[in-house]
C-alpha cells in the first residue's frame, strides 16, 4: 500500500494490510521483517568521493590555465638555467585554491549526516506482546510503537490510540502549531502532511499526551526519507562568478593559444632571431603575459575576507562563491514560521462582558500591557478578564519554565497555544501555581480534531465541581446557553450569540487563531464524564485571539528589498488566511493580494505553474515537494534564488537554491548542512545586510578584475608590438610572474577590501546572465591597457634611443644584441636593453600604481572619490613600489629579476610617460550616467 493511503483506512483495515495486531509482531517476524524492508535509517545514494571531489578542483578554466603556466615557468626556467621559483609559486596557489574549494563543497555534502542524527535513537516497542526498549533503527513496517509526551517519534506510524494526544510537526510543515492526533480515517483527496492527522511522521516531537501507533513506513520510505531524497537529489548549479570566470577563462585560453601561435609564426617568417628557442621563449612570454596568475588567489582571499565580515554581521557563509551570489539574488524564498514570524504564539486580544482588550508584547517575554481604547486597563480588576485568564490557565497541560532573571523570557514545555494563554496570564500578574492552588483537577475530557475543545473537571477549595471548557467558538459557543456578563449570569440571547459570532469573525479575518472559552458548575459527578452530560449548558465566558506574530524588522527588511530591485516571496505550510494576513502585515502583499495554496499548485498545468510563479508572491499549505518546485521554477526563468528557512521541509528546496540560507537557532542541522549561509540570529533584517555585503564584494572583484586584466593587456600589446618590429623582448618572463603574482597582487587584494561604491543598494540587481566582462568593462579594460602600452613602449623605445644612438632596425641597422657594441654611446647592446627592460619594469609598475586609483569607483571619476578611505589601497601602493624599488637597486634581486639601477633622467621619463594614469575616465567609459539619464526620461 502507497504511503499516501494509510489515513483514508480504519484501524482493522490497516492492520490486515500490513498483517499485524494491537499486540505488535513477534520477535522472529520482526527480524524477518528487518531483513525484508532493511534498517530504519536513511541511506546515502549517488555521493562523491573525496578524492573525486578534490579533483574536480582542477577543472576549472583558470585553474587549467594557471597549470599551463607552470609548465610555461618550468620551460622558460630550464631553457634559460634559472631556478624553479616561479613554477613553485604558481604550483602553491593551484593547491590553495584547490583545497579551499575541498574544503567548502566537502562540508555541504554533510546534510545526510544531520537527517541521520535526528533519527530517534532509542523507541518503545511492543514485541511478542510484551513492551521493550530497542533500537530505533530495527523497527520495522507493522511494528506496534508506544509515544509520550517529549518523545521523538521513530518512523511514521498510524495512529491506534490516543489521549490528548498532539504532536509539533513544525520539522516538516512549517506549521508553529501542533497537531492533535486522532484515530479516525481521514477521507482526502491528496492531503499535505499537516492534514493527515491520524499519522505521526519520524522526526517529529509529541508534545502531549499519549499514543499508540502501527509503523507504516521506515528509512527513506518515510516522509524524512523522502526529503533525504530530495536533499540528495539537488545539485548547486555554478554561481554567477563561477560562470563569469569559467567563461574569462575558457576567452583566456583561446587568446593565449592563438596569439602564441601568431607571435611564433611571425618570428619564423621575419627570422627574428637565429634561435628557434629564443623565438619560443619569446611567445612563452606572451603567453604568461597574458595569464593573470594572481586572479584566482585573490578572488579567493577576497571572498575568504567577505566570509569574516559577513560573521560579524551573524551571517556564517558556507560556501565561499555564495558570499558574491547574494549580490545577484532577484528573488529571496522565504518560510513563515520562524522566519518572517517569531515562531511563538502569543495572545494579543481578548473579548470578554462586551469589551475587547488589547495585549502588548510578542512571543514568551515577561513584558506586555493590557489596553482598552488605548487607555491603560487593569485586568484583575475585572471580573470576566480573571475569569477568562483563569480558565485559559486551567485548560492546558503546558507548562512555563522560568528562568532565574526576571528580565528573561518564559520557554514553553508543551503545546504553543496553551503556552500562549499562560503567558497572557503572568502578563497580568495571575501565575500559573496561584491558580492551581485554588482548584484541584480530578479529570479532563480531551481534545481532538473532531471535538475541537477540551474540558477540565476541577472541585474548588470549598468542595464545588465546576467543568472548565476551551475551544474552537464555532463548536463550543453552541454548547452555551447562557453568559457571564456584568458580573451577573444571564440568558445568552440569539442577538448576543450573533454579536459573538461577528467578533469571532473579525479577529480571524486578522490571522489570530481564536479559542472561546466556557464553564459550568456540577451539581454531582457525571458518570465516566460524558462529554455529551457534562459539555452542555456551558456559561460563555469570552474569547482569546492569538498569532504567531511577525519579527519587528520584517517589514523594513522587505521594504529594502523591493527597493533594492529583490523580489520577497513568502513560502509555507500554514494556512491560507494566516498566510495573508502575515504577507499584508509585513509589506508583502496587498489586503486582497493573490495567495495560492498547494492543492491548487497540484491541479495546474505546467504553464499554469510558472505563470503562478512569477506573479505570486505568497504560496500557503505546501509541502516539501512544492518548495522544491518553485524554486527549480524561478531559476528556471533565469532568476537567481535566495531561499530561506529552518525546517526540515525546507532543506531540499534551500540546497537546491542558488544561495540557500538557514536560520542558526532555530533552523535544524538538516537545513543548516543543506544551506549555503546561517544567519546566528534568525533575523530576516540579516539577510538584507548579507546582499548589501554580497553586492560590495562583487564591486569589488570588478574593481580588481579590470585592474589585472588592463595591466595584462598593457603587456600583450607591448610584447606582441615590439617582437612585430623586429626587437627583443621588452621584458622577461621573470619580470613578468614578478609583475603579475607581486607588485600587482597587492594593490588587487586591497581593492578587493576597499570601501564599496555608494549606493550599492539603490541600484537594482544585475541583470541574470549578465557577464561581468559587459561592453564598459571590456571597453575600460582595452582603453586602460592601450594607454598603458603607449607609455611602456614609448619608454622602451626612447631608452633604446638614448642609450644605442637609434632603434635598431627602425632608424639604425639591426644589430647582434649579445655581442655588438653601440657606435653612438659605446654601450653594449646587451647592457642596453637590459637597461630598458628595467625602465619598461619600473614604468608598468609606476603607471599600475597610479592606474589604481581608477579602478576604485566606475560610476565616479577619481576627484569625486574619497581616496583617504582606501588605507589598505595606500599601504599595498607604497608596498608594491618599495618592492619594485627593491627589485631594481638591491643587488641581490637585480641578479634575480635582471634588473640595473636607474638614474633620475630615466625616473623623468617614466613618470611623465605614466600620467595619463589619472586622466582614465572610468564613469565615462562605462556610461551608467547615459543609464541614470535613460531612467530618468
Amino acid at each position: 500500500m502507497a504511503q499516501n493511503q494509510w489515513y483514508d483506512n480504519d484501524v482493522e483495515h490497516v492492520l490486515e494490510q500490513l498483517d499485524t495486531s494491537l499486540e505488535g509482531l513477534s520477535e522472529d517476524e520482526a527480524q524477518s521483517r528487518l531483513v525484508k524492508y532493511g534498517l530504519n535509517e536513511l541511506t546515502a545514494t549517488g555521493g562523491i568521493s573525496p578524492l573525486k571531489m578534490f579533483i574536480q578542483q582542477f577543472r576549472d578554466p583558470m585553474v587549467m590555465i594557471l597549470i599551463i603556466a607552470i609548465a610555461i615557468s618550468l620551460v622558460t626556467e630550464i631553457l634559460e638555467g634559472e631556478g624553479l621559483i616561479d613554477a613553485i609559486v604558481i604550483f602553491a596557489i593551484v593547491i590553495f585554491n584547490a583545497i579551499f574549494g575541498f574544503v567548502q563543497e566537502y562540508k555541504s555534502e554533510k546534510a545526510l549526516e544531520a537527517l541521520k542524527q535526528m533519527a530517534a535513537p532509542k523507541a518503545r516497542v511492543m514485541r511478542n506482546g510484551l513492551w521493550k526498549i530497542t533500537e530505533a533503527r530495527n523497527i520495522v513496517p507493522g511494528d506496534l510503537v508506544g509515544l509520550d509526551s517529549g518523545d521523538l517519534v521513530p518512523a511514521d506510524a498510524r495512529v491506534v490510540y490516543a489521549v490528548g494526544f498532539s504532536a509539533d510537526e513544525a520539522p516538516l510543515t512549517g506549521e508553529s502549531v501542533s497537531v492533535r492526533k486522532i484515530t479516525n480515517p481521514i477521507h482526502l483527496r491528496n492531503p499535505v502532511v499537516g492534514d493527515m492527522k491520524n499519522l505521526v511522521f519520524q522526526g517529529t516531537t509529541i508534545t502531549a499526551g499519549k499514543g499508540n501507533a502501527i509503523v507504516t513506513s521506515t528509512g527513506m520510505k518515510t516522509q524524512f526519507g523522502k526529503i533525504a531524497t530530495l536533499v540528495q537529489e539537488s545539485e548547486k548549479d555554478m554561481t554567477p562568478l563561477q560562470i563569469d570566470l569559467d567563461d574569462l577563462g575558457k576567452k583566456l585560453g583561446a587568446l593565449i593559444v592563438v596569439l602564441c601561435i601568431l607571435v611564433f609564426g611571425a618570428e619564423i617568417i621575419k627570422n627574428v632571431s637565429d634561435s628557434i628557442m629564443e623565438e619560443l621563449l619569446a611567445a612563452i612570454a606572451l603567453a604568461v603575459s597574458a595569464i593573470p596568475e594572481g586572479l584566482p588567489a585573490v578572488v579567493t582571499i577576497t571572498l575568504a575576507i567577505g566570509v569574516q565580515r559577513m560573521v560579524a554581521r551573524n551571517a556564517i557563509v558556507r560556501r565561499l562563491p555564495s558570499v558574491e551570489t547574494l549580490g545577484a539574488t532577484t528573488v529571496i524564498c522565504s518560510d513563515k514560521t520562524g522566519t518572517i514570524t517569531k515562531n511563538e504564539m502569543t495572545a494579543t486580544t481578548l473579548f470578554t462582558n462586551g469589551m475587547t482588550i488589547s495585549v502588548s508584547g510578542v512571543g514568551y517575554k515577561r513584558r506586555g500591557k493590557f489596553t482598552r481604547a488605548s487607555e491603560k486597563f487593569d485586568p484583575l480588576s475585572d471580573v470576566h478578564v480573571s475569569k477568562l485568564l483563569e480558565i485559559g490557565q486551567l485548560c492546558t497541560n503546558s507548562l512555563l519554565q522560568k528562568e532565574p532573571s526576571e528580565k528573561s523570557d518564559w520557554t514553553i514545555v508543551g503545546d504553543p497555544t496553551e503556552g500562549a494563554l499562560l503567558v497572557l496570564a503572568e502578563k497580568a500578574g495571575m501565575t500559573h501555581e496561584s491558580t492551581l492552588a485554588k482548584f484541584t483537577e480530578i479529570s479532563e475530557i480531551s481534545f481532538d480534531s473532531s471535538r475541537k475543545r477540551m474540558t477540565s473537571i476541577t472541585r474548588d477549595k470549598d468542595g464545588n465541581l465546576i467543568a472548565f471548557s476551551k475551544g474552537a467558538p464555532e463548536i463550543l459557543l453552541p454548547l452555551c446557553t447562557r453568559i457571564f456578563e456584568n458580573g451577573q449570569i444571564v440568558p445568552l440571547t440569539d442577538e448576543m450569540r450573533a454579536s459573538i459570532v461577528g467578533i469571532n469573525s473579525g479577529l480571524a479575518e486578522n490571522a489570530l487563531r481564536v479559542l472561546s472559552f466556557a464553564y459550568r458548575p456540577l451539581d454531582e459527578e457525571i458518570p465516566d464524564w460524558e462529554p455529551e452530560k457534562t459539555e452542555r449548558d456551558l456559561i460563555f465566558v469570552g474569547l482569546i485571539g492569538m498569532m504567531d506574530p511577525p519579527r519587528d524588522e520584517v517589514t523594513d527588511a522587505i521594504a529594502i528589498c523591493k527597493a533594492a530591485g529583490i523580489r520577497p516571496i513568502m513560502i509555507t505550510g500554514d494556512h491560507k488566511l494566516t498566510a495573508r494576513a502575515v504577507a499584508f502585515d509585513v509589506g508583502l502583499i496587498e489586503r486582497d493580494g493573490r495567495v495560492v495554496n498547494g492543492a491548487e499548485i497540484d491541479e495546474m498545468t505546467e504553464q499554469e505553474f510558472i505563470d503562478t510563479v512569477l506573479s505570486c508572491n505568497v504560496f500557503a499549505r505546501v509541502a516539501p515537494e512544492h518548495k522544491l518546485r518553485i524554486v527549480n521554477a524561478l531559476k528556471a526563468s533565469n532568476e537567481v534564488v535566495a531561499m530561506t528557512g529552518d525546517g526540515v521541509n525546507d532543506a531540499p528546496a534551500i540546497k537546491a537554491a542558488d544561495v540557500g540560507i538557514s536560520m542558526g537557532i532555530r533552523g535544524s542541522d538538516v537545513t543548516k548542512e543543506a544551506s549555503d549561509v546561517i544567519l546566528t540570529d534568525d533575523n530576516f533584517a540579516t539577510i538584507v545586510s548579507a546582499v548589501e555585503k554580497g553586492r560590495e564584494i562583487y564591486s569589488n572583484i570588478r574593481k580588481f578584475v579590470r585592474f589585472l586584466l588592463a595591466a595584462n593587456f598593457d603587456e600583450v600589446f607591448l610584447i606582441f608590438t615590439i617582437i612585430m618590429l623586429g626587437l627583443p623582448l621588452p621584458i622577461t618572463a621573470i619580470q613578468i610572474l614578478w609583475l603579475n603574482l607581486a607588485t600587482d597582487g597587492f594593490p588587487a587584494l586591497a581593492l578587493g577590501v576597499d570601501p564599496p561604491e555608494e549606493g550599492v543598494m539603490d541600484r537594482q540587481p544585475r541583470k541574470p546572465g549578465a557577464k561581468m566582462m559587459d561592453r564598459g568593462m571590456a571597453t575600460f579594460i582595452i582603453t586602460a591597457g592601450f594607454v598603458a602600452f603607449l607609455a611602456s613602449t614609448t619608454v622602451f623605445l626612447s631608452m633604446l634611443h638614448i642609450y644605442g644612438g637609434g632603434i635598431p632596425g627602425l632608424t639604425i641597422p639591426v644589430v647582434d644584441w649579445h655581442t655588438d657594441i653601440s657606435a653612438v654611446t659605446g654601450q653594449s647592446w646587451e647592457n642596453i636593453l637590459k637597461h630598458a627592460r628595467t625602465a619598461v619594469f619600473a614604468s608598468v609598475v609606476c603607471f599600475e600604481l597610479l592606474f589604481v586609483w581608477n579602478c576604485r569607483d566606475e560610476y565616479h571619476p577619481i576627484w569625486r572619490t574619497t581616496i583617504r578611505k582606501s588605507k589598505v589601497l595606500m599601504g599595498a601602493v607604497v608596498l608594491s613600489a618599495v618592492l619594485t624599488l627593491l627589485t631594481i637597486y638591491l643587488t641581490p634581486l637585480a641578479a634575480i629579476f635582471e634588473t640595473m639601477p636607474l638614474n633620475p633622467t630615466d625616473w623623468a621619463l617614466i613618470l611623465v610617460t605614466c600620467i595619463p594614469a589619472l586622466l582614465i575616465p572610468p564613469h565615462l567609459i562605462f556610461g551608467h550616467h547615459k543609464e541614470k539619464k535613460k531612467t530618468a526620461d
